[in-house]
């Protein structure tokens, strides 16, 4: 088995997270932006946008979250997503990706042939650049998960951070310290998924 495949094995779901990360933030900024740049999209159009967030930014975010959900979730169950919230609150940082739409609109544009292809296109652009950030920070022993709070998150997101109006969220990832592992994956049946002809 390639160093390849056994890189992306490596990478799961890891939602126990903690600060004891031996890199600074530097360095993680810098893997995070590598991994970002190096990931393909639709004739180059290099859609994604990203906002890192560590410290109190990085709390903040999850504080949002908390106080969006707080109305929307029954009183009961509450509790539990407030303990969910604060596991990713305890990561070194969350990692926010986005689309920027301004660059989707354009190539729309210039190319009508394809006009309806862009958005899904810049789709999977955002879940390229969400899978190499995350076996880049899992390949140096740092846990993360990706989190979809958006759309109820977006505004408070974009003013909070000043951002840009055509940066469309597509989703959370907050990383840090592996204080848990994750439990065993299973695997769907060979047969069932894949086909090969001669």
């Amino acid at each position: 088995m390639t160093n390849f495949i056994n890189t992306l094995k490596k990478r799961r779901s890891i939602y126990t997270i903690g600060r004891d990360i031996d890199l600074s933030e530097k360095e993680v900024e810098t893997l995070i932006r590598q991994a970002v740049k190096e990931s393909p999209s639709a004739f180059n159009s290099q859609t994604s946008r990203v906002l890192i967030l560590f410290g109190e930014a990085h709390e903040k975010l999850w504080e949002i979250v908390e106080n969006t959900l707080e109305p929307l979730t029954p009183p009961e169950a509450f509790p539990n997503t407030q303990a969910k919230l604060a596991g990713f609150s305890a990561g070194v940082g969350t990692v926010l990706f986005f689309e920027d739409q301004a660059v989707v609109k354009s190539l729309q544009e210039q190319f009508a042939l394809y006009a309806d292809n862009f958005p899904v296109w810049a789709e999977h652009s955002t879940g390229i650049a969400q899978h190499s950030v995350w076996v880049a920070l899992s390949e140096i022993n740092i846990g993360a998960s990706l989190q979809h709070y958006n759309p109820i998150i977006d505004q408070e997101v974009a003013e909070t951070w000043e951002l840009p109006k055509t940066w469309k969220l597509t989703g959370q990832m907050p990383f840090g310290s592996i204080e848990s592992p994750a439990g065993e994956k299973e695997y769907m049946d060979d047969d069932a998924r894949f086909m090969t002809f001669n």
